[in-house]
């Protein structure tokens, strides 16, 4: 059976492959009360991420986009405080697989994510079919678990409150896109000073530049449109 991607919150199987990774949150991954912000936890499931496939000699391990993440906050990290990450991978698809992280500290942080990655060539942008040598590294924690590319949160309604919203050029990555990371801002901008704690959802449905766009938003959901398209879309639920 194929399932819905990155919406469980999985545990690791025994016998697969975690990687872990300590860090240091900073000044500027803080609010003004010294919380880390989402855009800043999506930054370290991307370096984690990143960290994991070169430790584990992917040929390919820069060649991968996110197309969804699920961020559940149970207690947030704090300005200064030491944290670990450590990530793993919970399922697979043809070009895409699936990576659970979890991120701890001695305070009494509990942060957990999973997110939906596709494998690209990097000279055209395609999906690239996963190899022998990815599931030779990741095929024992994925435990024959498949995961569908499908996205699932609904687009706006006719009703929703319609915002301007501008990304920066310090936004873009090498592939002339915004950094996913850097879309968590729109989420982080639905706050209006609330918790944190609750899960957070983000699909990125289309690649975004620097334009001017419509931030659409109704209750706990976003979207950002361009050009008459949805871009991303966004949902939160919370617990605090």
């Amino acid at each position: 059976m194929t399932e819905r991607p990155a919406a469980q919150l999985l545990p690791p199987n025994a016998d697969g492959r975690r990687f872990s990774a300590d860090r240091t949150v900073r000044l500027g991954d803080v609010d003004v009360s010294g919380e880390l912000r989402l855009d800043a936890v999506a930054r370290y499931l991307q370096d984690v991420a990143s960290d994991d496939a070169l430790d584990a000699g992917l040929s390919n391990a820069m060649g991968w986009v996110v197309r969804r993440t699920m961020i559940r906050v149970d207690r947030p990290c704090a300005l200064n405080e030491r944290v670990t990450l450590t990530t793993f991978c919970t399922g697979v698809g043809r070009s895409w697989a699936e990576r659970r992280t979890t991120i701890t500290g001695a305070g009494g942080v509990a942060v957990e994510a999973v997110s939906l990655w596709v494998q690209i060539d990097v000279e055209s942008g395609r999906p690239a079919r996963l190899g022998p040598a990815f599931f030779d590294l990741y095929g024992a924690a994925a435990g024959g678990r498949a995961v569908s590319s499908k996205l699932g949160l609904p687009g706006p309604s006719s009703g929703a409150e319609r915002r301007r919203w501008r990304f920066r050029e310090t936004d873009l990555d090498p592939f002339d896109h915004v950094n996913n990371a850097a879309q968590w801002a729109v989420p982080e901008s639905l706050l209006d000073g609330r918790s944190r704690l609750g899960t957070t959802e983000l699909e990125y449905l289309a690649p975004i530049g620097t334009g001017e766009l419509d931030l659409l938003v109704e209750g706990d959901a976003a979207w950002l449109v361009g050009d008459g398209r949805t871009l991303s879309a966004v949902a939160r639920t919370r617990s605090g």
